[in-house]
């Protein structure tokens, strides 16, 4: 009888111990990131947050933006339905973005109180949440590549000014004369901010459109990795290197395969403070929101008490997508297999 007992027993531990990993609780997260995949795809994007009124923006420069929207989005999804990593995706649909004058990130760039431009970006990947970033760069044509960069060949995380210069010319990055990020709208954003001695956040070409200027983009690939990047040219008549969110690791980028992945855009102290992108995630992880819930929260709850304005988007690992803002307007867009949207007004 003993050793039917004994022998039952055995039994019972072995047939336990053969269970998924997901199947025996929730002390295996590392297991958990791995073995849990997604069949399908999912790509979010946005180009900055803020005073974006419908009654404001004229057809054709409406028209503009949601080309634009759709363009970058047409390179990610393309990576991404051939079986490419999110890496890849969010990486060209940023480049995209940055290559635009009508985003403050890259060519679109505003211009700092001395006036130059001063790039940043950052980047992350959800399976073991290795990162990169770079701040105050200004003859880089795609600073999200430097960023990337940074995370894969480099044994650093952020680099700044001129050291990072100096590795995007080591690691042969194209740099360019920083004649070239010129624009005369942003250009004409500084002299009026100038002429009125204020300056005004993250101004754009009209005075009727105060955007949080920043674009971003998350994606989630086929083999269930999520990725997260944002690039920003920061605020208008910034003084001292001021440094915003958008290079900032849990702040303005974050991305676990766990839970999901951020993007963020609006008034960076605030978004550093709060650590916006990772207090989304981590609300998942630990509090059992949904992302839904964890982001409109954040968004339209504790950055509101404080007086902070912006949103984000964000991507679950099962492909879920939220783009909460607490301001007037967002350029924002998604893709998912057949299906498609691109958004700038709030309540569109």
């Amino acid at each position: 009888m003993i050793r039917l007992s004994l022998a039952c027993i055995a039994f019972s531990l072995i047939v336990f111990s053969c269970k998924p990993a997901e199947d025996q609780g929730h002390d295996r997260p590392a297991t958990i990131r791995t073995e849990m995949k997604s069949p399908k795809y999912a790509i979010v994007i946005h180009g900055g947050a803020g005073t974006i009124q419908r009654e404001n923006m004229s057809t054709e420069k409406d028209s503009s933006y949601r080309a634009m929207l759709n363009t970058a989005l047409d390179v990610g999804e393309k990576i991404l339905a051939a079986g490419g990593s999110s890496l890849d995706a969010i990486e060209a649909t940023i480049r995209i973005m940055e290559d635009s004058p009508l985003f403050n990130a890259g060519r679109g760039a505003v211009f700092t109180h001395e006036g130059k431009n001063a790039h940043d970006a950052s980047i992350m990947e959800g399976s073991d949440q290795m990162a990169g970033a770079i701040t105050g760069t200004s003859n880089v044509k795609h600073p999200i590549s430097l960023a990337r960069a940074v995370m894969e060949k480099s044994k650093h995380v952020m680099m700044a000014g001129k050291g990072a210069e100096t590795f995007a010319a080591e690691v042969g990055l194209e740099q360019v004369d920083p004649k070239y990020f010129y624009t005369e709208r942003r250009w004409n954003s500084l002299q009026r901010i100038l002429k009125k001695e204020e300056a005004e956040l993250e101004l754009t070409a009209d005075d009727v459109d105060k955007k949080q200027g920043t674009v971003g983009c998350v994606a989630l690939d086929k083999n269930g990795n999520i990725a997260a990047g944002t690039s920003t040219g920061g605020m208008t008549n910034k003084r001292y290197d001021r440094i915003g969110d958008s290079p900032v690791i849990g702040a303005g980028t974050f991305a676990d395969n766990l839970t999901c992945g951020v993007s963020a855009t609006g008034h960076g102290e605030f978004f550093i403070r709060f650590t916006v992108a990772r207090d989304i995630s981590a609300m998942m992880e630990y509090g059992g929101y949904t992302l839904k819930e964890a982001s409109e929260k954040i968004i339209n709850e504790k950055l509101v008490e404080k007086g902070g304005a912006g949103g984000v988007v964000a991507l679950d690992r099962y492909g879920n997508i939220s783009m909460p803002f607490n301001t007037s307007g967002m350029y924002r867009g998604w893709r998912k297999p057949g299906k498609q949207y691109v958004g700038i007004y709030k309540g569109e």
